[in-house]
Formats: C-alpha cells, structure tokens, sequence
C-alpha cells in the first residue's frame, strides 16, 4: 500500500513538503488518542530490548538526527516502534537552515541529498519540550544532538556547544556533539583532533552525568577515524555515533547531470551503506567493548540492522529509509529482527 502511495502521490510532492505532512500526522498521534493502540500493533518484543548508556532501549533499532529537528513528535515516533529518537541538531541560536529547495529524492538509489543547514528554532525553545518529555514514563528513550550555530564563528565553537549543553543535557537521555554535517561552514573542520580535543573535553564537562557521544563523518580517511577513537577513549566519553551524510557522490544510479544540477549537500540512504560499515568495523577494533557504538547509514531492512548489530553496533539509526518505507518501517524492522532471532535459535538448537 505505502509503495504505491509513494509512487503515485509522495514521489511528486516536494520532499520537504512531504516530510512535514507525515511528520504532522506523527506528531499528532498522542494528541488523537490513537497512539497507544497503533503501539499495540508496532511494539518490538521485549527480547529486542538493549542494555546501553546505563538505560534500556526497547528495540536497538532508532530514529536518527535531522526527522525531529525540535522534539515534536517523539511520543508519536515511540508509538511506532522505534527504540529512542534522537532529536535535533539544535543549535544554540535559531536559525531558518539554508534557502529551499533543500531536500532532494535519488529515488533510483533510495537515497536523499539534503543541505537543511541545521534548521530549527534554538536550544532555548526547545528545553521546554525536552524537559517535559523527559519526565514522562511511556516514551523512547531520548537522544539529544547539538550542533553550531551559523552566526557563530568557528573559532568560538566550543562556546556555543556548551551552552546548548548547558541547557539541554540535564534533561536528555544521552547528548551527541555533532561535527561531521556538511551543511554548515567550517563544522566538519572541527574533527581535526587540535579543535575537537578541546571541544569534547568541554562539552563533556559541562554534560556531567549524561552520556556523551560524537558524531563523525563517513568521509573521514581511516587513519582520522582511529584518532577520533582515540581520543574518544582517553577523554571518557561514552559513545561514537557512525556515520554522518557524505559528500561523495560515487557510485550513483542516477544520471550525472541531475545530480549535479542538485548541487550541495550531505548524501544518505544506500549508497552509504558500504562506508557506514566499514567505518563501524574500524570504530569496533580500535575501542572497548563496553563503548557504545551506533550505526547510521544505508540502512533499511531487519537484515541490514542485524549486520549491523554483527559488526559490533551497540545500536542502530535511520532516517531516510522512512521516505522509502513509510510510517511501519519499525515495525518492519522489528518484527524482521525477531524473525531472524527465531530462526538463529533453531539453527543453533538443531546444532
């Protein structure tokens, strides 16, 4: 059904457009009362739940940065199925994003170019939401990824990451400092280890007690990648979130000329799959066991999730498969993953 929805009515609305149709429906499933029994038909079982961060995640599978830039619709993402939300990026100043059109569909490669730009109304507008949630008791849990702001130089980036951190940590169930976008000037210069040495250690500080995760960028070279894990463990965070967008356009189905006529912008969806593991199996042999590692790219099916979770992700994220699969793609996810569990059980019984 939601196949055929999408080739004949989402596929020709603008992309932007279409996210917000469908996220105002999810947002408003709560508010309908309708919420609780949708999540009768889309909770993952119990023998999906994850132990991480020091909090219990009832599917490893989650919703990545960038669907709920404000924390909107968490609730209405939790009755869907989906294990946490991470909401954001939010930035300590509100800031409009970048001029539309900045959202594009590569539907023969299942993929989205986006140049949004961090686009959303500031952590001082978004405490408020978050702090509500955070003290409610039927929720995902709630992932919180902080960004710089546009107007802020680089040079005072670490500034303005604290204050995002300030406000919002104390009500987040983990925090992510996001330096891998493409989308705003000068971020991913961050992850050269002289600026994000300093920046980590005091957004860190300033984050106390709430876990701490960075997230990085697919088109680090693999030697970055080892220093990133590097630090991370010498600093005492708590997590790697791999991988960001990437700005390669290798590889793709779609003509050349349309996507360059595109232009700009963080590439997602199944042409980043190959990276996003690679780099995931990089992250898992330079880092401690016990560090949370979560995997994001490319990744659509239960099976994708559980190669994935064979790689050594702790667990995993998606976005864009949600324009591809539509509001049950949780529920897909999940109900696959338990399938494979099942089956893996008698193989290894019949062993």
């Amino acid at each position: 059904m939601y196949r055929l929805l999408f080739s004949q009515v989402l596929s020709r609305i603008d992309p932007e457009r279409a996210h917000h149709l469908a996220f105002g429906v999810i947002r408003r499933l709560p508010a309908l009362g309708i919420g609780r029994l949708v999540e009768r038909y889309t909770a993952p079982a119990p023998e999906l739940g994850v132990e991480a961060l020091g909090l219990r995640f009832p599917s490893p599978f989650g919703v990545a940065a960038g669907f709920d830039k404000d924390a909107l619709a968490v609730v209405g993402l939790g009755n869907l199925g989906f294990g946490h939300v991470e909401v954001g990026t939010i930035t300590a100043l509100a800031q409009p994003g970048n001029e539309r059109p900045r959202l594009f569909r590569l539907i023969a490669d299942r993929a989205l170019i986006n140049r949004m730009g961090f686009n959303n109304g500031g952590a001082d507008a978004a405490v408020g939401r978050i702090s509500r949630l955070s003290r409610l008791t039927h929720r995902p849990v709630l992932g919180v990824n902080i960004g710089k702001s546009r107007a802020t130089p680089v040079e005072r980036a670490t500034d303005d990451y604290v204050r995002s951190a300030k406000v919002l940590a104390p009500h987040a169930d983990y925090l992510v400092v996001n330096v891998s976008s493409p989308n705003t000037p000068g971020l991913r210069g961050l992850q050269e280890l002289d600026s994000l040495a300093p920046l980590l250690e005091a957004v860190r500080d300033t984050a106390g007690r709430t876990p701490l995760l960075v997230k990085i960028a697919p088109d680090l070279d693999d030697a970055e990648v080892v220093r990133i894990c590097e630090l991370v463990v010498r600093l005492g965070l708590d997590g790697i979130i791999a991988t960001n967008t990437t700005i390669s356009r290798a590889g793709l189905v779609t003509p050349a000329a349309e996507v360059e006529a595109i232009g700009a912008g963080g590439l997602s969806g199944a042409p980043l799959a190959a990276r996003s593991l690679a780099v995931l199996a990089l992250i898992r042999a330079h880092v401690p066991e016990s560090l949370c590692v979560i995997s994001v790219g490319g990744v659509e099916t239960a099976d994708d999730v559980q190669e994935r979770l064979d790689a050594g992700a702790t667990l995993v994220q998606g976005y864009t498969g949600f324009v591809y699969r539509g509001p049950l793609w949780a529920r897909q996810v999940n109900r696959g993953l338990e399938r494979l569990r099942r089956e893996r059980g008698v193989a290894a019984s019949v062993t």
